[in-house]
C-alpha cells in the first residue's frame, strides 16, 4: 500500500507498521475492555456503593442485565484513544528504527554480504524495542495522565477533558503532563522489548520449520 509513494525504507516501515499496531489495538480493546470492566468491578465490590458478586460470570450477566451489552464497553472510547496511538506509535518506531540501526551497521547495502550472527539480530530487535518504548512514552504520556485524572475523579461534578487539561496547565504547568514519564519509560521498554523478542523468537521458528 505504501510502496507507490516512493517513501524511504524507514518511512514505509513506520507507515505500514504504525496503520498495522493501530488497527490491533482496536480490534485487541474490543476483546480487553469487557474483561477490564469486569475485573474492576470484582475489585471495588464491597466497598462503599459497591455491589458484591460471585465470579466473573455473575458480573458479566448483572451487567449486562442492567446496561446491556453497552455497559461491559464502558470507557471503550477512552481506551481506543489511548492505546491505539501508543500502539501505532510504538509498531511505527520499532519498524523504522530496525532500518536504520541496520543500515548504521552497514546491513541491506549489499547483495553478497555476509548474513548477520543470531546474537547481532537480537541486540538489534531489543534496541528497537527500547527506542520504540522511549518514543510511545514520550509522545503518548500526555494522553494517559489525562486519561487517569478522568477515571480517577468521582463521577459527582466530574470535570470535562478541557478542564482537566487547563487544571494541569494551571497546578503544574506543560511539565503536569509528563508526570510518571520515567516508570511509564521503564515500563514499556520493558514490556516492549521482551515482547518482541519473544515475538520474533517464534517467528524464526516457524518460518524455519515452513
Amino acid at each position: 500500500m505504501v510502496e507507490p509513494f516512493k517513501f524511504s525504507e524507514p518511512t514505509q516501515a513506520a507507515i505500514a507498521n504504525g496503520i498495522a499496531g493501530m488497527t490491533a489495538s482496536l480490534f485487541a480493546q474490543a476483546v480487553f475492555v469487557p474483561i477490564d470492566v469486569i475485573s474492576q468491578k470484582l475489585m471495588v465490590q464491597g466497598y462503599s456503593g459497591h455491589a458484591k458478586y460471585n465470579g466473573g460470570l455473575d458480573v458479566a450477566r448483572k451487567v449486562l442485565k442492567s446496561y446491556g451489552i453497552r455497559g461491559l464497553y464502558r470507557g471503550f472510547g477512552l481506551s481506543v484513544m489511548t492505546y491505539s496511538p501508543s500502539s501505532a506509535v510504538w509498531w511505527a518506531s520499532y519498524g523504522s528504527s530496525q532500518r536504520v540501526i541496520w543500515r548504521f551497521l552497514g546491513q541491506g547495502t549489499d547483495l553478497k554480504e555476509v548474513a548477520p550472527s543470531l546474537s547481532t539480530i537480537v541486540a538489534v530487535q531489543a534496541a528497537g524495542g527500547i527506542i520504540a518504548g522511549a518514543t510511545a512514552s514520550c509522545i503518548t504520556t500526555p494522553l494517559d495522565t489525562i486519561k487517569t485524572r478522568l477515571q480517577v475523579m468521582g463521577h459527582e461534578k466530574r470535570p470535562s477533558t478541557r478542564q482537566v487539561i487547563k487544571n494541569l496547565i494551571a497546578d503544574d504547568g506543560w511539565k503536569g503532563f509528563y508526570r510518571g514519564l520515567g516508570p511509564r519509560f521503564f515500563s514499556m521498554s520493558a514490556w516492549g522489548t521482551s515482547m518482541i523478542l519473544a515475538y520474533e523468537y517464534l517467528k524464526r521458528l516457524c518460518v524455519k520449520d515452513d
